[in-house]
Formats: C-alpha cells, sequence, structure tokens
C-alpha cells in the first residue's frame, strides 16, 4: 500500500483526507496551516485538516515556509528533515496554502498530486468555484494534477465535470469536495496496482486565472445588468459576501440570494435609474439595475442574522419619495 503524506488546511481538503484514511492507505504525516485565530473570542483554532489528522493520532507539522532560502529556513529545513526520514510515495495536495519548492516536488517517488477545483486550464488560481460562478460557467469539476513548480500547469491525470445550475459558491464547494475525495482515492488506487502515473498536459487554449477574492468586490454595482449581478451573489456567498445600499439605511445590507427577472425592470421601463427600489413585497426586493431587475431574496442587517426576504421587509420599508 502506498504510503501517503498528506498537505492541506480547510474542508476541502478535510474531506480528501478522510477518504485517504477510509480507502485503506497509509498517511504517516500530516501538513497543514499554522493554527488561526477564530471566533468572538479570537481563541487560535487548528485547521479541519489538523483536527482530523489528530482524531485519527497522525503526526501533524505546521511549517510557516518551505523555503529553504526564505524568511523561515530552520523550519523548512525541519520540514524537510522530517519528508526525508518517511521516504514518502507521493503527497497529495488540496488547498494548503502554502507555495511549495522544488524539493517538495521532487521528494516523494510519485510526486506531488494536486486536488483543483476547476476543469484546467481553465481558473487556475486561487478561486476557481467562485470565478467559475461569476462568469456563468454551464460546469466545472475536478481536475488532479501532477504539480511542477508553475500555477497550477501540471499534466492532468484524472477530471470529472459537475454542472453548475442556480449553486452557490457554498453549495458548490461541497460537491466538489466530495468529487475531489473520490477522485484522487480513485487515482491512488489505480498508482498502489499499477505503480504508474498517466497524464496528459494541459492544453495551450483556454487558460484562465481565478484571482483570489478581494473584500472590495463584494458591494454590487447596480449600473451593471441583473444576470451578472445575481451571479455574483451567487459566488460570493459565503465569502466575501455581496451587499447593497437600500435607502433609509445607514450601512450596506448582505446579500445572500437573488435571481435576474425575465421580465426586466417591472412596472418602471427603461427611464428607472440603476439603485431604484421598483417593489417591495414578501416576494422580494425588486431594484433596477443596468439593464433588468435585480431581485433580492435573503438579507442581512449589519450586525443582524440572515432573513428570507418576507421578514427582513417587515422590519424594512423604502422611504417615500
Amino acid at each position: 500500500m502506498l504510503n501517503v503524506v498528506f498537505a492541506g488546511t480547510p474542508e476541502f481538503a478535510r474531506q480528501a483526507l478522510a477518504a485517504i484514511l477510509q480507502a485503506g492507505f497509509s498517511v504517516p504525516l500530516v501538513m497543514t496551516q499554522p493554527d488561526r485565530p477564530a471566533g468572538r473570542g479570537m481563541k487560535l483554532t487548528p485547521s479541519p485538516v489538523k483536527q482530523h489528522a489528530l482524531e485519527h493520532n497522525i503526526p501533524v507539522i505546521q511549517p510557516i515556509s518551505l523555503r529553504l532560502d526564505g524568511k523561515y529556513p530552520e523550519e523548512a529545513a525541519t520540514a524537510r528533515e522530517t519528508l526525508l526520514a518517511l521516504k514518502p510515495d507521493v503527497m497529495v495536495v488540496a488547498a494548503y496554502g502554502l507555495i511549495l519548492p522544488q524539493w517538495v516536488l521532487d521528494l516523494p517517488r510519485y510526486g506531488c498530486l494536486n486536488i483543483h477545483a476547476s476543469l484546467l486550464p481553465r481558473w487556475r488560481g486561487a478561486a476557481p468555484i467562485q470565478r467559475a460562478i461569476e462568469a456563468g460557467d454551464s460546469q466545472t469539476g475536478i481536475a488532479i494534477m501532477q504539480m511542477d513548480i508553475g500555477l497550477d500547469t501540471g499534466n492532468v491525470i484524472a477530471s470529472d465535470t459537475l454542472p453548475i445550475v442556480t449553486q452557490n459558491a457554498a453549495q458548490l464547494h461541497d460537491e466538489l469536495a466530495a468529487m475531489g475525495a473520490q477522485q484522487i482515492v480513485a487515482v491512488l488506487q489505480t498508482l498502489d496496482k499499477d505503480g504508474v502515473l498517466h497524464s496528459n498536459p494541459q492544453p495551450e487554449a483556454g487558460v484562465t486565472y481565478a484571482a483570489k477574492l478581494d473584500k472590495r468586490e463584494a458591494a454590487l454595482d447596480l449600473s451593471e445588468d441583473a444576470v451578472t449581478l445575481a451571479r455574483r451573489v451567487r459566488a460570493f456567498n459565503p465569502a466575501p459576501g455581496a451587499s447593497v445600499m437600500l435607502p433609509g439605511l445607514d450601512s450596506p445590507v448582505k446579500v445572500w440570494d437573488a435571481c435576474a427577472l425575465e421580465n426586466g425592470v417591472a412596472g418602471a421601463g427603461a427611464a428607472a435609474a440603476p439603485g431604484q427600489v421598483l417593489a417591495v413585497t414578501p416576494e422580494g426586493i425588486d431594484m433596477a439595475t443596468g439593464n433588468g431587475t435585480l431581485r433580492l431574496l435573503q438579507l442581512q442587517k449589519a450586525g443582524g442574522k440572515r432573513q428570507p426576504v418576507a421578514v427582513f421587509v417587515t422590519g424594512w420599508k423604502p422611504p417615500q419619495e
């Protein structure tokens, strides 16, 4: 059975680790990000991957850096000594959060395999799930990639597709996490049986980059069209969370669900200014955009809880003009 070192941090990675263990593979070491402050008390909290590893009595290391020539060479050297002693057959990497230098990529017998949440070469980079929704892609998927020194540029070993219909980023994340866990186990089982990795270079055409999410993107620009804005609401749920200003309120409200109405700017015609509230009903708050009507369906005031629009409108009415 293969000797598998695992490197990952969030829930997406935890599901892959759980599946690898359940499949019976030996995981002598887990690498994850250092504990981070979380919650109201900002208490140092271990990552989901670390928690799962400790529950299964797997040793964990949490180096700040893996660069031998970087700011923390002692941490990198200690990690290197630990890995060399283990002589891993393969390293599985999923949303780890640290750049792997060449010495890490070369150390395992079969190299490092990455679980990436897109159909490479589309959406290389940090936020492939959100950018696929935001762009209006009809499908996404999982790619198992043989890592090289580039940014998600390695050969693809296996992939699987998933339709994007109305999922938000949280829902799509969960579907892709389960798919990635299944895919990596299948790849490891084939590698364990055949002792060889079959892969294909990524095509040069179709490369796109999924830029890291920025809080400054949260504010919806209502001069854009309603379809684009509705996609952005889904893409930014749960983070950074889309927001909009409603008349009569002092601060933006979070918009957790919205849709574009097919009938355009209902009751206001083309003269409605972007941002104008057209209708307030238990079914939704309808706002004019640069093209079409955006219906807000789930909202959250600053310091409050998420509310379906039918509840939200009982405590808010637009001021009379």
